[in-house]
């Protein structure tokens, strides 16, 4: 089990108060997977530093979790097909 940090930018057409049962819908790929969800930041409604698909502004979202790789990627996989996520980052803090 490793840990892994991903950061996720949801469409600004979703609802502030969709964003999370969104993120959490995609976080039971990770129980299920035997992985832990340490914590999740919602940095709310911010500009990005460029369009994405012609929108100028996203909600970010902060998820610290533990799990294998294989489930992880998987993760990034479902992530990367929703609509309503426009982009994905996965990170391992303790890899330098």
């Amino acid at each position: 089990m490793r840990k892994y940090e991903v950061m996720v930018i949801v469409d600004p057409e979703v609802d502030d108060r969709q964003v999370s049962p969104l993120i959490d819908k995609h976080l039971q790929t990770v129980t299920n997977g035997g992985g832990t969800v340490d914590n999740i930041d919602v940095w709310g409604r911010r500009r990005l530093a460029y369009d994405i698909n012609k929108k100028s502004e996203g909600s970010y979202v902060v998820v610290n979790l533990t799990a294998e790789p294989a489930v992880v990627k998987e993760l990034d996989r479902l992530m990367t097909i929703d609509e309503s996520i426009m982009r994905t980052k996965v990170l391992r803090p303790d890899a330098h």
